[in-house]
Formats: structure tokens, C-alpha cells, sequence
């Protein structure tokens, strides 16, 4: 009776040891959960950064394909850890600031206002701007000097614009365009939807068009894009934005996707783009490429 005493004595002092020995030991740090919004550039971009902490060492859980109206919302609510944004985003959708048109200041005061208001860091900003633009056919561009905006409106009056409708409304499209270059006063103007608008000038029923400035097709010689020579858009570069108890946790994150950023101008993501949407890879393929190319 006394030795199975002694035996479940010995037996619970085990046990105590052993958690006490488990509840120090070091604990494996979670998984840092990358997010992405819902096209292919950002899908691509986040894959590449997740590559990049996972040959750093880091635990990954990609989150990707959310609305880009959620994704800011599940960072600063701890659903996801960082996901790649863009500096004119983070100034006029997030913060709602006034328009600022110098890409250093933009990210100065997303960099600020982010770690003052939501506890959020941004990394280094990449070359690439991912911005607004205007198009037009490289035979217009020949044939009337086009180069830049300024151009543009000079000539405005032998160019048939193919519109989509809103961009003759917004603030950041036509209005704005004409507060600091002047009037365009078109040969036409002409809606199409955004999806079909280089159908349209392939087919010569329009000379130009709205653009972002990493579209995979701006590859195609057949296509200019035009120089805002005068600044009236905000750059959009792009960066990593983390939540700062994460990098607190893993400093290293930092290293590793700035070092990435740093690879990445405009005709490279417009590059990766077109892989995905014209010539129909998979992006996780195309961000593969990409990061063993670089590393």
C-alpha cells in the first residue's frame, strides 16, 4: 500500500516537471498571415513576398484575393499581418488627405499617419507606380509628336478619345486634367467600357485612352503611354504595409521584402502582369520566376 503510494507521489511530481518544463520552452512564433486584394498584380506582389520571408525562415499563411474596399480594414482588425499597398491609396482612399504629386512626400506622410493612427509601418516603396495615365496608339504618337500630356492637349483636336465615361467626370480624370493643362477639346470622345478599350484602339475606332501605368499590355509596342509631364496625378508606388507587434516580433520581414521592393520598377510589374493576363500563366508561377530570378 505504501509503495503504490510512493509510486503515484513520484508520479504527480513527474508530471509537475514536466509542464513546468513545457511552459518554458520557447514557442514557435505563429505563422505571419499575408494578404492581398483581388487582382493580378497584387496577387503576384503578395506571393513574392511571401516566398521572400519563407526563404528568411518564416512561418507563412497566404490570405489572399480580398476585396480591395476589406483589406485595410483586416489589417488594423489582426485578420491579416501585411499586404502590399500603394502610397496614393493609403493618402486619398485610406487617409483621405489632400493631393500631394511628390512620390517622397506621399510616402512620408502615409509612413507617419499609418504608424500615428492605425500602429501600421510602411517598408521601403518600390520604383513602380501603379497610377493613372492616358494611352494612345504609337501611330498617333508618331504622327503628331505625342509624348506627354502637354502634347495630348496641343494635338487634342485630331484625337478621337475613347472614354469611359466617368474619367470625363472625375476629379482625377478629365477636371482635373484641364485645371492645369487646359481644355481637350477632342476630334471626339466616345464611352467604352474600361475592358475593351485596347480592342478599340487595335482597331483604330480611337487614338487614346484611359490607362494604368503597369498594364500588361502596355508591353506591346503598338501603345504609348504618356508622360504626365506636368504632375497633376499622385504616384500609387507600392510597399509592404505590416502591423508594427509583427515586425516587432520578426524584424527580419523588413530586410527581406525591401530588399525584394527594391528590384521592382514599373516595366517590371507591367512585365509580370502581361504574363498573367495575356499570355495566361498562373501568377504563383510568374511570382516564382520572378523571386528566383532576383534572389
Amino acid at each position: 500500500m505504501k509503495k503504490t503510494q510512493k509510486m503515484g507521489v513520484v508520479l504527480v511530481v513527474l508530471l509537475a516537471v514536466l509542464v513546468l518544463l513545457g511552459s518554458c520552452a520557447p514557442k514557435s512564433k505563429a505563422a505571419v498571415r499575408i494578404g492581398s486584394k483581388n487582382f493580378t498584380e497584387n496577387l503576384i506582389l503578395a506571393e513574392v513576398y511571401a516566398l521572400a520571408l519563407e526563404d528568411a525562415g518564416i512561418k507563412v499563411e497566404r490570405r489572399f484575393d480580398l476585396a480591395s474596399s476589406v483589406v485595410h480594414a483586416a489589417l488594423v482588425s489582426n485578420e491579416i499581418d501585411l499586404y502590399p499597398e500603394y502610397t496614393g491609396t493609403g493618402l486619398l482612399a485610406v487617409l483621405k488627405l489632400p493631393l500631394i504629386t511628390d512620390p517622397q512626400a506621399v510616402y512620408d506622410t502615409v509612413k507617419a499617419e499609418y504608424a500615428k493612427q492605425f500602429d501600421v509601418v510602411w517598408l521601403d516603396y518600390a520604383q513602380a507606380n501603379d497610377g493613372q495615365g492616358i494611352v494612345v496608339t504609337k501611330k498617333i504618337s508618331d504622327a503628331y509628336g505625342i509624348r506627354t500630356i502637354t502634347d495630348l492637349q496641343r494635338n487634342a483636336e485630331h484625337i478621337r478619345f475613347a472614354s469611359q465615361g466617368e474619367f470625363d467626370e472625375r476629379e482625377d480624370g478629365i477636371p482635373g486634367l484641364e485645371k492645369v493643362y487646359g481644355p481637350f477639346k477632342w476630334a471626339s470622345s466616345t464611352v467604352y467600357s474600361d475592358a475593351l478599350k485596347y480592342q478599340v484602339l487595335a482597331a483604330d475606332d480611337a487614338d487614346a485612352a484611359p490607362a494604368y501605368t503597369t498594364e500588361g499590355t502596355l508591353i506591346d509596342p503598338a501603345y504609348v503611354l504618356l508622360e504626365d509631364d506636368r504632375y497633376v496625378w499622385p504616384p500609387y508606388n507600392i510597399a509592404p504595409v505590416v502591423r508594427r507587434a509583427v515586425l516587432d516580433q520578426s524584424p527580419q520581414i523588413a530586410d527581406a521584402l525591401n530588399a525584394v521592393n527594391a528590384k521592382i520598377d514599373t516595366p517590371t510589374i507591367t512585365r509580370l502582369n502581361a504574363q498573367v493576363d495575356l499570355d495566361k500563366r498562373e501568377y504563383a508561377d510568374v511570382a516564382k520566376d520572378f523571386y528566383n530570378a532576383i534572389k
